[in-house]
């Protein structure tokens, strides 16, 4: 119980194996049930701001978990084509529906040809033309 003495700090968690870390979890949440019974039967000041950082401790723990298994989740689909849902970058609403960069600039066969045999003209070779035609 020395570890909740003193605060937990995340990124002394991150070293941690997920073995190492539900025992923890488990050691944090059997004090604070115990720091509950003692608040019910009057215990003293310092046991009642205990529970607070106990909770903050409990949720730092619970937060590397699922931080790590998020990590792995990622790492294992990271060749496959599509990610589920919730590893999927979360933006906005219309960002995910906006087409890609590859959809947007898409045009078709016959344009594609339109572009190549009729470029559109440019400021700057009409210049040159019109220079040599007026002087001559």
């Amino acid at each position: 119980m020395a570890s909740s003495s003193s605060k937990i700090r995340a990124f002394e968690l991150q070293s941690k194996s997920k073995q190492d870390l539900s025992t923890q979890l488990n050691e944090l949440k059997t004090e604070l049930a115990s720091l509950r019974v003692q608040k019910i039967a009057g215990g003293s000041a310092s046991k009642l701001t205990k529970i607070n950082t106990v909770r903050k401790s409990i949720a730092r723990v619970l937060t590397v978990i699922n931080h790590k298994q998020r990590d792995n989740l990622r790492e294992f689909y990271n060749k496959s084509k599509y990610l589920p849902l919730d590893l999927r970058y979360k933006k906005t609403r219309a960002i995910r529906r906006r087409l890609t960069h590859k959809e947007a600039n898409a045009i078709t066969e016959k344009q594609h040809k339109r572009n190549i045999h009729f470029p559109a003209r440019s400021e700057s070779s009409s210049l040159v033309t019109l220079v040599t035609h007026t002087g001559g």
